[in-house]
């Protein structure tokens, strides 16, 4: 039972929101852009609305599956596993070939199932990168690299810290390109597209 349960998380994590959204205009975030299926190319190349809801269906993606492994009392390790399972679907979805997304947003998802105490210090951090220097990227890399630090301060199970370094490792690995821009001042600064 335990293997389905990965699966189904696996196969939630999947769903390309925003490429399903993005369709609804005759559009596809992988071929515009940064060729990126997340929020924020979404937001970009289609408008603030469709990035919104992007946004919150990848944040969704890694939720429910771990907060329902939580609310059904299972142990933390098979916790642990679907929620990574979920953040891999994104990162890695079957319906896309295995091209998908950075993955920030799902593992938002996910941390704000396994703690819910350390989302407002995350976001704080996040929005402070963001409005002083406008960068996305810096900002979630940023909060990325908070989080195991902040799991072990509010006392979490070792199988929560354990995923949210293999979680963080994967997104500064999908984040390379960024990193590079960043360091050359060449990347994107963020600016909010109308509707």
């Amino acid at each position: 039972m335990i293997v389905v349960y990965i699966i189904l998380a696996y196969l939630l994590g999947s769903i390309p929101v925003g490429v399903v959204l993005s369709k609804l205009k005759g559009q596809d975030p992988r071929k515009a852009g940064s060729g990126n299926i997340g929020a924020t190319n979404v937001m970009r190349t289609v408008g603030k609305g469709l990035g919104i809801l992007t946004l919150a269906g990848d944040i969704v993606k890694g939720f429910l599956p771990t907060w329902l492994c939580i609310h059904y009392d299972q142990p933390a390790s098979i916790v642990a596993a679907c929620g990574l399972a979920a953040f891999a679907g994104h990162v890695w979805p079957i319906y896309l070939g295995f091209r998908g997304g950075k993955g920030v947003a799902t593992a938002l998802g996910l941390f704000l199932a396994l703690k819910p105490a350390v989302i407002p210090i995350l976001l704080a951090v996040f929005v402070f990168v963001l409005l002083k220097w406008r960068y996305v990227s810096l900002g979630s890399l940023a909060g990325t690299a908070l989080m195991p630090i902040l799991l072990v301060l509010f006392g979490s199970p070792l199988e929560y810290i354990a995923v949210s370094l293999i979680v963080g490792l994967l997104i500064y690995y999908k984040h390379r390109d960024n990193i590079k821009r960043l360091l050359a001042g060449t990347e994107h600064k963020f600016r909010a597209t109308p509707a």
